[in-house]
């Protein structure tokens, strides 16, 4: 299918849900309706706006737009200002902009970081040793003790709230969108058996410790965190039984990819390189590299009932698990009786050099970070930066700042649009909302788009195309939420969690007309200008019997400009990316 079409499909959406959706909102003087409905109250006074479909959004942005909304999770505030200050010109502005944001420990993130000590975080300083002493070992497993389950869960929820919180306001915008990509890439499930709590540490000590570092040291601290052990069955791979689960996953979704992948054929049929590796992966070679990983496993024996095993939740190579027999993968063959882990670290080694690896995880940062479809140009230029820096320590870092610095990144707008996950932070972000703990309702609302975060089962991560996310029902919650967000429904006054967002407070005591007031918000939310068709469909929609530039009377315009806010942020020019 092509790109335009998944871009009319998007705005045909848009047309005919907008509507509804506004229409959730009350005029003054009427009850505020459930925030989770799409229907407007039963009232003969209440007449849901006419709202004529959007036309395209404009098809170019201003660079400051491009970098803030794909390096980042959308525009604050001040952000526009902040990155226009960087240079005098766009090239100086990207340039110096990349390397802040690629170098996050010079980034002044003062502001997030006494909000972060403000939340008061119990669980989130922990080490991995203490994660697991504390909620595992210290916490006898109780299925019907909610207390059990509380103290349990309570560190992954943590992060959850802590992801938000930095994704809303940290300065280290890069850092936050590349922990997303990088859990996608070697997803793990939220409620997994065995280690909920450790969650933490998978992210903290394994995916943000190595972002911008090595690939080669990240797929290992990835194979040797119980969080993956776990989810992909690797703790009970032995020579009795080898488990393929985690080398499936291994070579389809973290290393080769399927675009590798060459069937149930010979291996000895293979095409080789120069080196004799082979060009492909073949069913054979996931069953051999499972072989090689058997004794991979996690040091928890919490029953007492092992020898040789404690309980302390790190990585345990178990030799008696190991197959100690020579194996063949990718045509690199691998002698018997070899010393302990390195049948496992051959395998890693040929994945982590390969041109197929290479391309893979180029082509899948250019996905996040330009369009659904990057150039082969750019997924190339990349990969040739990836093997040509195998060994380096910031392998990574120098791939995405390919990327970054392409022409396809400074030139590309509106071929992707924002996940439910983006469309939640950016919305926040934009309207400048306030919080410190995360009300419930967000998460809530989140995971009715489709994108509960860290919660997605199958281990291929969430999607990251347009064609994923324009679907009725995923845009119709984002919508809700636009609504709860900017009426302020979304409190949550059991936990006292407050989350608030006051429009009238940010628009200039000057703008009192329907045309000020949509070219405010325009610019506030957008960055830069809608379509003429977009702008005049705004200002109509806020007229409501004023000329364009008739001044509006307070309550009108405290109402009416926050019903404008949210049709902006309903708009495809707000979710497109």
């Amino acid at each position: 299918m092509s790109q335009t079409l998944h871009r009319r499909d998007f705005l045909k959406l848009a047309g005919t849900l907008a509507a509804a959706s506004l229409a959730a909102s009350c005029a003054p003087n009427q009850p505020a309706p459930d925030p989770t409905s799409t229907l407007a109250p039963d009232s003969p006074t209440q007449v849901p706006p006419t709202f004529p479909p959007l036309e395209p959004p404009i098809a170019s942005a201003p660079l400051a737009v491009i970098a803030l909304n794909r390096m980042g999770f959308g525009l604050r505030p001040g952000d526009l200002e902040a990155f226009e200050a960087l240079g005098s010109t766009d090239d100086e502005r990207l340039r110096a902009y990349v390397s802040q944001q690629l170098n996050p420990d010079s980034v002044d993130d003062s502001e997030f970081e006494s909000r972060y000590a403000a939340a008061g975080f119990e669980t989130l300083h922990k080490s991995a040793d203490e994660l697991y002493a504390d909620h595992i070992v210290s916490n006898p497993y109780d299925s019907n003790d909610d207390a059990y389950w509380e103290w349990y869960s309570k560190p992954a929820y943590e992060l959850v709230e802590a992801s938000f919180l930095r994704a809303v306001y940290s300065r280290k915008q890069l850092v936050e969108v590349l922990a997303d990509f990088w859990h996608n890439h070697f997803n793990v499930y939220f409620w997994q058996d065995d280690a909920v709590p450790m969650l933490v540490s998978y992210n903290r000590d394994v995916l943000r410790a190595h972002m911008l570092g090595n690939f080669r040291q990240m797929l290992e601290a990835v194979a040797q965190h119980p969080s993956m052990l776990y989810y992909l069955n690797q703790n009970n791979s032995s020579d009795a039984g080898p488990n393929e689960n985690y080398a499936r996953e291994l070579f389809e979704l973290h290393t080769l990819g399927a675009e590798n992948y060459l069937g149930v054929l010979d291996p000895n049929t293979i095409q080789k390189d120069a080196n004799g590796i082979a060009i492909g992966y073949v069913d054979n070679d996931i069953y051999e590299a499972a072989r090689c990983l058997t004794g991979w496993r996690v040091d928890d024996d919490l029953g007492d009932w092992e020898d040789g095993v404690e309980k302390t939740g790190r990585f345990l190579y178990y030799k008696p698990w190991h197959d100690r027999f020579n194996k063949l993968v990718l045509g690199k063959y691998i002698p018997a009786d070899q010393p302990d882990m390195q049948d496992g670290r051959d395998v890693l080694d040929l994945l982590a050099r390969h041109p197929g690896t290479a391309r893979h995880i180029a082509r899948k940062l250019a996905r996040r970070l330009i369009s659904d479809t990057p150039s082969e140009a750019v997924v190339q230029a990349a990969a040739d930066v990836f093997l040509a820096n195998v060994d380096a320590p910031d392998q990574l870092k120098r791939v995405v700042e390919t990327i970054l610095l392409s022409d396809d990144f400074r030139l590309t707008w509106g071929q992707k649009i924002k996940r439910p996950l983006e469309a939640t932070v950016a919305m926040l972000r934009a309207v400048n909302a306030e919080f410190t703990r995360l009300p419930g309702a967000i998460s809530w609302m989140t995971s009715l788009m489709g994108q509960q975060l860290f919660e997605r089962r199958p281990p291929d991560g969430y999607p990251d195309t347009m064609e994923a996310w324009a679907n009725s029902m995923s845009v119709l919650y984002r919508w809700n939420f636009a609504v709860g967000l900017v009426d302020n429904w979304l409190n949550d006054d059991d936990q006292q969690r407050p989350l608030q967002t006051d429009l009238r407070a940010q628009t200039p005591p000057e703008i009192r007309t329907p045309a000020a007031l949509a070219d405010f918000w325009i610019l506030r939310l957008l960055g830069r200008p809608m379509s003429d068709e977009n702008r005049q469909a705004v200002i109509d929609f806020v007229r409501q019997g004023y000329g364009a530039d008739d001044e509006m009377s307070d309550d009108d315009l405290d109402y009416w400009g926050r019903s404008m806010a949210t049709l902006i942020l309903m708009s495809p020019d707000f979710s497109m990316r």
